[in-house]
Parts: C-alpha cells; sequence; structure tokens
C-alpha cells in the first residue's frame, strides 16, 4: 500500500475503496409513454363528459352559473316563444332566455318558487315581452291571452263552413286555421286570411304539405278545394303565429299523418280489402252518420250495402256538398247528379266528407258482426236502430219520428 511522507494511508486511496458502483441508467420502457398519453386523454374525455352532465342539469334544474341576473320592468318588444311539451320549470326559463325575456334562468326559477300555476304551463306558443323581470315573466305566461296558435279539431268537422238548420254558421277547419294563425306582434297582425288558406290548399304540392305517400295520388284526383278534406285528424295542434299559410298546412297536417301512423294506416286497411284512402273515406262517413257507440254497427251496415252492390244513401254524403249539417235530405237534393250523392251513385264517395276520429277508422278496420242493411237515429240523444230489412226499417223510422228524432 502507498504511505504519504508520514506513512501513513492515502484518503484518496481510502475513499477511492469506500465508492460504491455506478448504478446504469434505466431505459424507459416501451409504450409508457403512450400509457402517459391515454391517461391524459382519459382525463380530458371525463372532464368534458363531466361539463356536459353539468350543462344539462344547469337546463333542467334552473341552476344558472351567471348568478342572478334579472331584468327590471314589464319588457320591451313582443316575442314568441314554443314551449315543448313535458318542459320543466327549468327548461321553460332556458327557453325565456334563449328568446331575450328573462335575463337568467334562476332569476325565472326563483321567482316561479312556490306558484303552483307554472307547474301547469301548457305546450304552445306565448307572446311575451323581451327584457322583462322574472316576476312579470312569469305573470305574462300565465295569461290565457299570452297563449296563442292553439286549434282544436273535433272529429266530424270539415275544412268548409257549415248552416246549421238555425241558421247559425259553424267555422269549419279553414276558418280555425286562420284564426289560429292571429297574434299581435308590435302593433302587427300575424293572421293568414282564409283565402289564402284556401288558396294553398288548393294548389301547393301535397308531398310537400306533409300528406301520406299513400294519399297523395287519390287526393291529387280531387277538385281542388277537397283535396285535404279528411286529412287532418280530430286533437289539438299549436301553430306558430306568422307562421305562412304554407307552413300553417304542413305543421297540422304532418301532425295529422303521424297520428295516422300511430292508429295503424295504412297498413291496417289491408285486411278490409279496401285501400287506406277508402279506410278513411269510410271512417269519415260513420263519425257523421252516428254516436261513439254505434260506429262497429253503422261500419257493418257500410259494408253489407258495399258487398250487396246497394247505393249507400247517406244523407251526410248529399249535405256535404251542400255544407249542411243535417241528418235529412231534401227529395230535391238527393235528385242532383254527383259523386257524392251516394243516393244517386253506388259505392264510396271518392273521398273523405269529414275529420275521422282514431274510434271512426278502428270501426272502418273491425266492423261489428251482423246482418243489417239499414239504420236510422231514432233517439235523440242520438242513438241508432238497426235492420236486417226495409220493413223492419220502416218501423224504426216510425219509432223515430214517434221519438222526435228524425
Amino acid at each position: 500500500m502507498e504511505t504519504d511522507e508520514l506513512g501513513l494511508f492515502s484518503d484518496r486511496h481510502a475513499e477511492r475503496g469506500r465508492r460504491q458502483p455506478a448504478r446504469r441508467r434505466r431505459k424507459p420502457r416501451r409504450g409508457a409513454g403512450r400509457k402517459i398519453t391515454m391517461v391524459v386523454v382519459t382525463l380530458v374525455v371525463l372532464g368534458l363528459i363531466g361539463a356536459g352532465v353539468w350543462y344539462g342539469l344547469t337546463q333542467v334544474l334552473g341552476i344558472d352559473l351567471d348568478g342572478y341576473d334579472d331584468y327590471a320592468g314589464p319588457g320591451e318588444q313582443d316575442v314568441v316563444v314554443e314551449i315543448p311539451t313535458g318542459a320543466s320549470t327549468g327548461v321553460i326559463a332556458g327557453r325565456l332566455v334563449d328568446a331575450g325575456v328573462v335575463a337568467s334562468n334562476k332569476a325565472f326559477v326563483k321567482a316561479a318558487e312556490g306558484n303552483q300555476k307554472v307547474l301547469g304551463i301548457q305546450p304552445g306558443y306565448y307572446v311575451m315581452k323581451t327584457k322583462t323581470s322574472a316576476k312579470d315573466a312569469i305573470t305574462q305566461i300565465l295569461d290565457p291571452e299570452s297563449r296563442r296558435g292553439r286549434l282544436e279539431i273535433r272529429g266530424g268537422w270539415q275544412l268548409d263552413d257549415i248552416t246549421k238548420g238555425d241558421g247559425k254558421v259553424e267555422p269549419g277547419i279553414v276558418q280555425r286555421l286562420a284564426d289560429a294563425s292571429c297574434a299581435e306582434l308590435n302593433g302587427k297582425s300575424t293572421c293568414v286570411p282564409v283565402e289564402e288558406l284556401r288558396e294553398t290548399a288548393k294548389t301547393a304540392d301535397l308531398a310537400a304539405l306533409g300528406v301520406p305517400e299513400w294519399a297523395v295520388p287519390v287526393a291529387a284526383a280531387l277538385e281542388p278545394q277537397r283535396r285535404l278534406e279528411g286529412l287532418i285528424v280530430p286533437g289539438v295542434y299549436d301553430v306558430r303565429p306568422g307562421s305562412t299559410a304554407q307552413e300553417l298546412w304542413q305543421k297540422v297536417i304532418s301532425e295529422s299523418a303521424t297520428q295516422m301512423q300511430a292508429i295503424g294506416l295504412p297498413k291496417v286497411a289491408e285486411q278490409t280489402g279496401f285501400t287506406p284512402y277508402q279506410v278513411l273515406t269510410m271512417a269519415s262517413l260513420i263519425e257523421r252518420e252516428a254516436i261513439e257507440k254505434d260506429f262497429g254497427k253503422v261500419s257493418r251496415v257500410t259494408y253489407n250495402r258495399l258487398v250487396n252492390d246497394m247505393p249507400l244513401q247517406y244523407d251526410s254524403t248529399v249535405n256535404y256538398v251542400l255544407d249542411r249539417p243535417d241528418i235529412r235530405t231534401k227529395a230535391e237534393d238527393r235528385e242532383r247528379a254527383g259523386p257524392y250523392n251516394t243516393y244517386a251513385t253506388r259505392g264510396l264517395p271518392p273521398g273523405p266528407i269529414s275529420a275521422p276520429s282514431a274510434k271512426a277508422i278502428e270501426a272502418a278496420t273491425k266492423p261489428e258482426a251482423g246482418n243489417w242493411l239499414y239504420f236510422v237515429r231514432c233517439q235523440k240523444d242520438g242513438t241508432s236502430c238497426f235492420a236486417e230489412n226495409a220493413r223492419q226499417h220502416e218501423q224504426n223510422v216510425e219509432q223515430a219520428q214517434a221519438n222526435g228524432a228524425y
């Protein structure tokens, strides 16, 4: 061993003996970088999902991240707001915020707390004021006069107005649609004239209006003013004030087509021996000839008379072209030639004569079993008496006259 000048071991050599072997640096494992990247991506995706869920909750529950911003006063300009079916208070608030009616979701939700009437707000269109306080917005939307565009169609109604026996005029579907189009927006009326609706009904492309594919060819062959008859089933429709005549027809006809599809048309017609449009026509006759409890029997009479090549002899078809709702006809009216005169013409009329309900359509596809060939309204409540032969029918007519029902 080496020694220094004093004969001692050198510290340098001693230190050398104490040193540990140098560690070799590990190389990164293959795929480690990828794992880190995947972790980062996963965290980002989870963050986005969480943000989306939170945003959805803010819309449904009315949570507003912007705080309690609120406008002051009753508002400025008129604006139309649509409230969708099943809307919660938070969703309604969101619609009002988007339309510029209220300043924030939370202002509206807070103002609505404890007000049970808010929970009863119906879907549809409402005329509101922009930049209004949440409190005033609630007062506005709960006012029945704020709701616009509501159109109710009942079974048996037809496109044109009809004149009753007492001289009173019952508005038809066209007039009711014109009325539903009306609202006052910033001093201007949104009403679409009846004449404009009639012209559109006569000339517009039926497929573009939403008429079902199976109905287009037959409806197109009818007289222009009758093309849309029977294609608007009973129900409540909401049309937007400010819409054009074309848009109004598209709204009700497309929704009606969806309802007819839900009822089963055109498929349910396959088992009847009639086309879907003939079933619709038959249903419209049933709707006008009877009350609901007799739909199935009147349907059977219709089937039986058609099978036996007998004229239907339904007064409703004669009165249809005369725009009258009477259950009886005059001799001179029955003698008038025309495709809707089922006294003079065998078979079904060329198209529907009224708006057929789901019950009438069901009856037209599933008539009650029976051999009836005749019926007459024999009770004042609209109940009919049915007969298998002419003699029985004459007796029923006498009874109906005695009851003051015919």
